[in-house]
């Protein structure tokens, strides 16, 4: 492992000064890692009750920790010389100073990381990052109504085995300082002003639109998955065949683009009341998102990986809901697959451009996928998908027919475990296939298998 740095502390157990490093890195312009289980030297020698360590470091973090940091860590587990260890990831807050509760904002309980070590702030710089705290966030900005349902956001919580209770407003600070919901909730509420744009058009550039759809109005979360899987339905693979293979190459990185989509979405600046826009093209797909990067990080820094959440509260529900998986990971994954090029930075936009391969042609006269007909929702009444059923080019949707045609039902469980995906996911394809008369059901909620249907 690498040496300890101005981003990477290790310590051998968990022990009284967890918060203080981890106020450090938060403070911190990029951050930092904290490994747990690795010597000074950088060996792993692995964690005891590993699970109970875990639970102790999100408490401790969660609590002992001001202003709030959930969305801003994560605490993870790697196998390292077959020792299991802890990785704790910190994101550079964006409400510095950020400090221990039990110190107060004071030299005794606000730290910074720099070189190998966390020191103390000063009086000076404590004050100066506190007067340069964003104070029109939108935590703070109440929501421009307040008879608000989440009914919406229940249900994801539900699916990924979370439970809401009555004070979920306040925990997970949709609320202002006052007691109203604040702009979070309202995007996040089940009804709202805010859509995102899908436009398709003919060629390479606007001069001829053929399709333009919004999904929104709803909770943030919903529209999200609804933008997901349409774009799974647009970024269908293409297949070429030779004399001795078959390929199949889909027009964008399916990974790169979900990546692309959700950090669009959950880094957008929502306070400028414009969303981001999502762009399909005979030979790219173009996302812009408002908000360039934030004013200390420099375009290095982002390429690297290193984030600062523009929108803290998002970012811990979009995780707690698996539409992010890691914070921090995106870009990187991106970069794995494309290079630096794809992205183009403004004074107010991000945009991402993904080009599609050279060996892929993408045929204008093939029939367009209908965006007026909305993705069926997982609650609420879907309209009827009619008329005659196009040729099957979406590869999830293939894959549980051919699992049919051999085993003949399927269930939901079994279905998440083949595509490889979350289970609200699944769901959503599930329910597809049986509005586009593809699948029947059998059977009623968790005993509820699925068959083809005149096939």
């Amino acid at each position: 492992m690498e040496t300890e740095n101005h981003r990477i502390e290790y310590k051998l157990i968990l022990n009284d000064h967890l918060e203080k490093e981890v106020v450090g890195f938060l403070n911190a312009r990029e951050g930092g890692l904290i490994y747990i289980g690795v010597s000074d030297g950088g060996q792993a020698i692995g964690v005891d009750n590993i699970d109970a360590v875990q639970l102790k470091i999100v408490d401790r973090i969660r609590n002992n920790i001001v202003p709030p940091v959930m969305g801003l860590f994560d605490v993870l587990t790697e196998t390292i010389d077959n020792k299991q260890i802890i990785k704790i990831v910190i994101l550079s807050g964006s409400e510095k100073p950020y400090y221990i509760r039990s110190k107060g904002m004071s030299t005794q309980g606000a730290y910074i990381r720099i070189g190998t070590s966390t020191q103390p702030m000063s009086v000076e710089m404590i004050e100066s990052l506190f007067s340069k705290r964003t104070r029109n966030s939108l935590k703070n900005i109440p929501a421009p109504q307040q008879d608000l349902s989440f009914a919406q956001l229940k249900i994801f919580y539900e699916e990924n085995g979370l439970l809401l209770n009555d004070q979920f407003a306040r925990n997970l600070d949709l609320l202002t300082e006052d007691g109203r919901y604040n702009f979070y909730a309202f995007l996040l509420a089940d009804k709202n002003n805010i859509s995102i744009k899908i436009a398709k058009y003919l060629g390479s550039d606007k001069s001829d639109l053929i399709e333009n759809k919004e999904f929104g109005y709803c909770s943030l979360i919903k529209a999200t998955f609804n933008v997901l899987n349409r774009f799974d339905i647009e970024n269908v693979p293409k297949t070429k065949i030779t004399s001795s293979i078959r390929e199949e190459k889909y027009l964008v990185d399916p990974v790169s683009l979900r990546e692309a989509i959700v950090n669009s979405i959950v880094h957008n600046d929502f306070s400028r009341e414009i969303p981001p826009v999502f762009e399909i093209y005979s030979d790219k797909i173009v996302i812009t998102s408002a908000g360039s990067l934030p004013s200390d990080m420099s375009v290095e820094e982002f390429y690297q990986g290193f984030s600062v959440p523009r929108n803290r509260e998002l970012m811990r529900i979009f995780k707690d809901v698996q539409l992010v998986e890691h914070i921090g990971s995106g870009i990187p994954r991106i970069l794995k697959k494309y290079d630096r090029s794809i992205f183009n930075f403004t004074t107010n936009f991000l945009r991402v451009v993904f080009p599609y391969p050279e060996s892929i042609v993408v045929q204008s006269e093939k029939k367009a996928v209908d965006l007026s007909v909305e993705i069926p929702a997982i609650t609420g009444d879907r309209p009827a998908i009619t008329g005659d059923r196009p040729a099957i080019e979406n590869e999830n949707y293939l894959k549980i027919i051919d699992y049919l045609k051999k085993k003949g039902s399927i269930t939901n469980s079994v279905a998440m475990k083949n595509l490889n995906l979350k289970t609200s996911q699944t769901r959503q394809i599930l329910s597809e296939m049986v509005e586009q008369d593809l699948l029947e059901t059998k059977g009623e909620k968790r005993y509820r298998k699925y068959i083809l249907k005149n096939f």
